[in-house]
């Protein structure tokens, strides 16, 4: 199946059991060799504050410089849909969320924003899809969060955490959003969130159960700076192109050979 260009199409993806595939991307020649493979989303992650930066975390980015990656994705990923985040504290009113959302959606060409967070989001959530902003939700290990959260660390894990998630999805997926990104949380919980929301869901760190699954294009390609995350793969080993390591990505998704256990959480 050629790559989706509409919300409608991911959503018909889901109701078929048909896994979504999606990676970030930074600028144009990597956009243009995901598309080459058919990749359903490229998604530009403030993570470029780590992996193209060298930052210690997400919270340097700033709405500029999304704005200045997601323009030379789009110029290699013309017809791709795009979903770009709004940085560390752009979205911390409803009114500063729709002015950043704004300047994302006009100046940075994307199609979709995501936003990091449960239920104080809702209002915000609320204004931007009546305006004909489509949201993509974050829940689970939310790297902007990183300070409050005690660090990079799996979340749901207890019964208390597992509940106050799926209920934020609930809430969110009413509010309005088209799609939630699932980090760092255990697979069974991920499965349930899954199961119960119309959405697609995309995983990272979230076991095989989501819609679709999502990397960190330098860990999906192994030349990420230190080490590499646990619920990573390296794909391209055994390859002989980068565009061959995206058809490998496709591929495994597509099949459902990965995530394997080993990229999961219990």
């Amino acid at each position: 199946m050629a790559a989706p260009h509409n919300l409608m199409q991911l959503q018909a993806m889901k109701e078929k059991g048909e896994k979504i595939t999606c990676v970030t991307a930074y600028d144009a020649s990597f956009a243009a060799q995901a598309v080459a493979t058919n990749v359903d989303i490229l998604l530009v992650g403030d993570s470029l504050g780590m992996v193209v930066q060298g930052q210690a975390s997400t919270l340097s980015v700033t709405l500029d410089d999304m704005i200045y990656h997601s323009k030379l994705v789009r110029r290699g990923a013309p017809n791709t849909l795009i979903i770009i985040d709004l940085p560390f504290m752009t979205y911390a009113t409803p009114t500063a969320t729709l002015e950043s959302a704004a300047r994302l959606m006009r100046e940075g060409l994307g199609n979709i924003v995501k936003v990091e967070g449960g239920s104080w989001l809702l209002q915000s959530i609320q204004m931007l899809t009546e305006r004909g902003i489509p949201v993509c939700g974050h829940l689970g290990l939310t790297p902007q969060s990183v300070n409050q959260l005690g660090g990079y660390r799996v979340q749901g894990r207890s019964e208390i955490d597992a509940q106050r998630i799926l209920n934020d999805a609930l809430e969110l997926e009413k509010a309005g959003i088209s799609l939630l990104v699932l980090e760092c949380i255990p697979s069974d919980l991920a499965k349930r969130i899954t199961t119960a929301l119309k959405i697609p869901t995309i995983g990272i760190g979230a076991g095989i159960d989501c819609d679709g699954q999502v990397l960190v294009l330098y860990d999906m390609l192994g030349i990420t700076i230190g080490k590499s995350p646990i619920f990573s793969r390296n794909f391209l080993v055994g390859q002989n192109s980068i565009q061959s390591a995206f058809q490998n990505f496709v591929d495994a998704v597509k099949n459902k050979t990965f995530p394997a256990p080993e990229h999961s959480f219990d």
